[in-house]
């Protein structure tokens, strides 16, 4: 039996909850390809997943992480549209099966796509989750077109960073909160009006800068108060998405007054996103933010940077070739 090492999710906790193992190599089914990790980058549902947020969908010990860049080595005998040695990237299933954590991974064929030619895999491995995310709350959710005006919450964040590119290249003004330090970095992204939260109250600004009608599109990347605000600054008839989930029922009254539409996205995987993402990053209209680059068995250090916030973009993990 071949085996790998990988950062194994031992039990619920803090950042040391993992320990670097030996364990058996993934064995490819026929609609499965097997890819050798060459990056990854953390995500918040990493360490919420850790310290046990959903500890009822997460068997220990556990392989989590959800950003894959890297080679394929092998194909099942039902695929098709791929070889060994093609460069792909993805994310993988976020619930129930294993992460990106180990120096290789099975994944089903349809959720895996070619990486951009542009990107190294450290830049790559930016993309999958946070990417997608942007992706799917802006152009499959809610449709954001061409001059309409959205409000991005934590906009140096991985999803955040994503999106104010993703929005801008689709023609929209954009409107984003951060911290002081993160007003030059969001307004590079393309950010047209960048808010400091601690100083200025998002909701006042928006009010005035828009003649009192409000943004079309506020996304969601914090939860709590954001989404029961949210409605005081959405003009009539616009939308919220949230990538948070919510477990306190809010007053909502003011949405229905305004005929707003909601929704809450859990990205789902598959490839078509990652095709259409990939022409914006070839055309040079998105680009990778990254904030760190450690080596993979640096996995502790990565989880409590993240976790400590004030991040500009992904945390990325490189893998050396076994």
């Amino acid at each position: 039996m071949e085996c790998m090492k990988a950062a194994v999710l031992t039990t619920f906790g803090g950042a040391e909850s993992f320990e670097i193992q030996t364990v058996p190599k993934p064995i490819p089914k026929p609609n499965q390809v097997l890819v050798r990790v060459c990056a990854t980058s953390i995500n918040p549902v990493d360490y919420q997943t850790r310290r046990g947020d959903y500890k009822d969908l997460v068997r220990l010990p556990a392989i989590i992480g959800v950003d894959i860049s890297g080679v394929i080595e092998t194909v099942g005998e039902s695929v098709t549209d791929f070889e060994v040695g093609n460069e792909v990237y993805y994310s993988p299933q976020i619930f129930g099966e294993s992460g990106s954590y180990a120096q290789y991974h099975v994944a089903d064929a349809g959720i895996v796509a070619l990486k951009p030619s542009n990107l190294s895999h450290i830049e790559a491995a930016c993309f999958p989750l946070a990417g997608g995310t942007a992706w799917d709350c802006l152009v499959t959710r809610v449709n954001l077109q061409v001059g309409e005006s959205v409000l991005i919450h934590a906009g140096a964040g991985g999803v955040g960073s994503m999106a104010i590119q993703l929005a801008k290249a689709m023609g929209a003004y954009v409107f984003t909160t951060c911290s002081s330090k993160n007003l030059d970095f969001v307004k590079k992204l393309g950010a047209d009006r960048a808010i400091d939260y601690k100083n200025e109250d998002y909701a006042e600004v928006i009010y005035q800068e828009t003649d009192e009608l409000g943004v079309d599109l506020v996304l969601d990347t914090i939860g709590g108060q954001t989404i029961q605000r949210s409605p005081e600054i959405i003009r009539s008839f616009g939308r919220l998405v949230s990538i948070v989930d919510t477990q306190t029922p809010q007053s909502l009254i003011e949405a229905w007054g305004k005929n707003l539409t909601i929704h809450f996205v859990l990205t789902p995987q598959y490839r078509a996103k990652l095709d259409a993402l990939t022409k914006l990053i070839e055309r040079t209209q998105l680009r990778p933010v990254i904030d760190s680059t450690l080596s993979w068995e640096r996995i502790i250090q990565a989880h409590q940077r993240l976790e400590r916030g004030g991040t500009q973009g992904k945390i990325v993990l490189e893998f050396t070739k076994s």
